[in-house]
């Protein structure tokens, strides 16, 4: 076949082919090569034969014997090696076909300069392989296990959110962090807090400066389709953390919960754990985990003590909410938000309708 310019053989051909073929043509036998190479015959044999390589040391009296470059004969072998390889390859590729259309994310990584774009199967593979770092797609499992114990959200694409959990980690890499301070991303809480109140152009880089600083990479990845996904929690080592982000429906006051909602997961537990965010709670692990960083991102975005003195005035209009937001210093979008949550756990289906002109809208920066 030819791929790129390139001529690829479907069948590899031992040197030893050329070497019989050049013997016939000048009508010298294998015993009279031995004697003139220093060779054993059975060594000759063994390479006409297919069983043997032609090293370098032999290519140097072969060349002496025939004229032909030592080159040459190199090249014989090591084009046959380099064949048998790719065969070897392209068969293994073929036995991971099955496992290619959980992977319905390609599109998607596609999209996203991830993988280079493909229309054959071995390719597709190929580049998935590269993508995640495997030898087969089937180790991805073992890679991104928290990926594949999430099987109680419905229609959940595993596949597909390993996939966005691997860029999240490629992200990581291109960002520089300090070593991780604790007590530094505590003290930058309420800088954190003001860029909930900055355009949303400005947004991605400011926070992204701020928590490299304590030794957090925060990375901004799209939403795939079938990973119900807001956001993920991890340590890319002990000096580095990562946040990870998807911008699922795109609400500023979604993003800013799931955000802190992050950080509570950095400050209140382990280094070891792993945490992916969905919007159906109810399915998620460690439950209690999960509850102490809701709360952590509850109180932190709008103090319960504060909410509560500004619910009691029944005034919700939109320049109360305004003057509530500038009193605690966050977005209007962020009042607004809490305010339609609130009203539905109490059996007010509008308060989303209600407050949706004044919650903005966040979408991805490439």
């Amino acid at each position: 076949m030819v791929e790129n310019n390139k001529y690829n053989p479907n069948i590899a051909i031992h040197p030893g082919v050329t070497l019989k073929d050049t013997l016939d043509e000048l009508g010298m036998g294998q015993s009279d090569l031995a004697t003139r190479t220093g060779l054993t015959p059975k060594t000759i044999s063994e390479i006409i034969q297919g069983k043997n390589p032609i090293t370098p040391e032999t290519a140097i009296k072969l060349s002496s014997v025939f004229g032909m470059s030592t080159t040459f004969w190199n090249n014989l072998e090591r084009n046959y090696q380099e064949t048998i390889v790719r065969l070897e390859r392209e068969e293994k590729l073929k036995n991971e076909f099955p496992t290619l259309k959980d992977f319905t994310c390609y599109k998607e990584l596609v999209k996203w300069k991830y993988v280079p774009d493909s229309k054959r199967p071995e390719e597709k593979i190929s580049n998935l392989l590269n993508f995640f770092a495997v030898s087969s797609l089937q180790f991805v499992k073992n890679t991104h296990q928290v990926a594949f114990r999430q099987s109680k959200q419905e229609q959940l694409s595993e596949e597909s959110l390993a996939a966005w959990l691997r860029c999240g980690e490629l992200e990581a890499v291109k960002i520089e962090t300090g070593l991780f301070d604790k007590e530094k991303l505590i003290s930058s809480i309420e800088a954190l807090r003001k860029l909930t109140r900055i355009g949303v152009s400005e947004l991605q880089e400011k926070l992204q400066k701020i928590c490299a600083g304590f030794g957090v990479a925060v990375a901004f990845v799209p939403y795939f389709e079938k990973t119900y996904v807001d956001g993920a929690t991890r340590w890319v080592n002990s000096d580095k953390a990562l946040i990870q982000v998807s911008l699922r429906g795109s609400w500023s006051d979604n993003f800013w919960f799931t955000f802190f909602h992050e950080i509570g997961h950095l400050l209140r537990h382990g280094k070891k754990e792993q945490f992916v965010e969905f919007e159906k709670r109810e399915n998620r692990e460690l439950q209690e985990k999960e509850k102490e960083a809701d709360e952590f991102a509850t109180e932190t975005l709008i103090p319960s003590s504060a909410f509560k003195s500004f619910l009691s005035k029944r005034d919700f209009s939109d320049e109360a909410i305004k003057l509530f937001a500038d009193e605690i210093n966050v977005a209007s979008g962020i009042i607004a938000g809490r305010l339609a949550h609130e009203l539905n756990e109490r059996g007010s289906s509008n308060g989303w309708k209600r407050f949706a002109h004044l919650r903005k809208r966040i979408k991805f920066v490439e």
